[in-house]
């Protein structure tokens, strides 16, 4: 090796390895609030263990689900409130994983920005934290890249790796028949789909994120960062109750892309549009940007976050053990033979 040195340093390019050590820190009571059954190690190794026979599994399949949260990051930017998207990231995850009849197990979160801001990046990932603790999985590892060049000031990007299991032969969807019903679980707003169209209308409202809000209390900002909800727990409640056939968490796509997703072929599904109310949030989004419904229900989720297909004659059982674990449920149609999904009625 040589000798000559030029006098820069990693710093002098931009990356603080100080900094990055002193968020690991900080970032540990978090995920340690998060361990389960399962969990082997804590934060700072070249990788993560997981026990699987510590977590109760037999013969286990591995379910593994990676989303992030699309350009309702820019909001949180913005606005400077990062602490729920934290909640978003694990959500978008754990709630695919859940469709699958998988119980999310752990959560690995990749955070890159151009500048690490401490107080804004231990911020997003006690957010993170918080969603794991609501959904049962250990929050086990993660990365934090400091990359100047690659994002302008303040800007960062978030992406979620969560991986669950079931026992071999419980996958969802499995059964799926001609009557069966679906039970429609509230969301908490537009969750985390959607908001390129979001934020368009809100531009040509002329409204800023600081405005007060014209749909609920508080302002524009706050209403639209509202978490997107986690629907784990209520629905391995559901699942071990006996009688769900299938769940179809409502993303990007809307009801009308999402639920054939669990369908077999032959059959489609019958939605009853007029047995839910459309929160305020969509009317004033499809008002205000000039929607048409067939629109809105491909674009957002409309007010139902998760569908659980059921078993005809376990409709009720399983929505009083749904609403016992704190959903707002709704009966909101059937699968029957055909082909998609059908509507009557209607939301605007």
């Amino acid at each position: 090796m040589s000798d000559k040195k030029n006098g820069i340093t990693y710093a002098d390019a931009g990356v603080d390895i100080d900094a990055g050590n002193e968020l690991v820190e900080r970032i540990k009571p978090a995920a340690k609030r998060t361990a389960r059954s399962g969990t082997m190690a804590g934060l700072g190794g070249f990788g993560a263990l997981f026990d699987l026979k510590g977590a109760g599994y037999e013969d286990p399949i591995l379910v593994a689900a990676t989303d992030g949260v699309g350009t309702k990051l820019r909001i949180a930017i913005d606005t400077g409130h990062v602490y729920t998207i934290g909640i978003d990231l694990v959500a978008m995850c754990v709630n695919d994983l859940v469709c699958q009849g998988a119980e999310p197990l752990f959560f690995l979160d990749y955070f890159a920005t151009g500048k690490l801001e401490l107080d804004q990046a231990t911020s997003i990932i006690e957010g993170i934290a918080k969603g794991c603790e609501g959904s049962g999985c250990a929050l086990i590892g993660g990365e934090t890249a400091e990359m100047p060049g690659m994002y302008h000031d303040g800007d960062f990007d978030l992406a979620g790796f969560a991986v669950g299991a079931m026992e071999r032969g419980a996958d969802l969807p499995a059964g799926v028949s001609d009557g069966d019903v679906l039970l429609g679980l509230a969301s908490d707003g537009v969750h985390s789909n959607g908001y390129s169209l979001v934020r368009r209308i809100v531009e040509t409202s002329g409204l800023k994120w600081s405005d007060m809000c014209p749909w609920q209390d508080g302002t524009v900002g706050e209403a639209l960062l509202a978490p997107t909800r986690l629907y784990v727990q209520p629905a391995l409640a559901a699942i071990r109750a006996g009688g769900v056939h299938g769940l179809a968490h409502i993303t990007g796509g809307g009801l009308t892309e999402n639920l054939p997703r669990v369908l077999p072929d032959g059959l489609g599904v019958e939605v009853d549009l007029n047995a839910w109310r459309l929160p305020p949030v969509f009317a004033w989004l499809a008002q205000q940007g000039g929607m048409a419904e067939a629109e809105l229900l491909k674009t957002f989720n409309a007010g139902i976050g998760m569908v659980v297909v059921v078993a005809a004659d376990q409709a009720e059982a399983l929505t009083a053990t749904l609403t016992e674990a704190g959903e707002t449920v709704c009966q909101l149609g059937r699968v029957a033979a055909g082909r998609g999904v059908s509507y009557k009625g209607h939301l605007l």
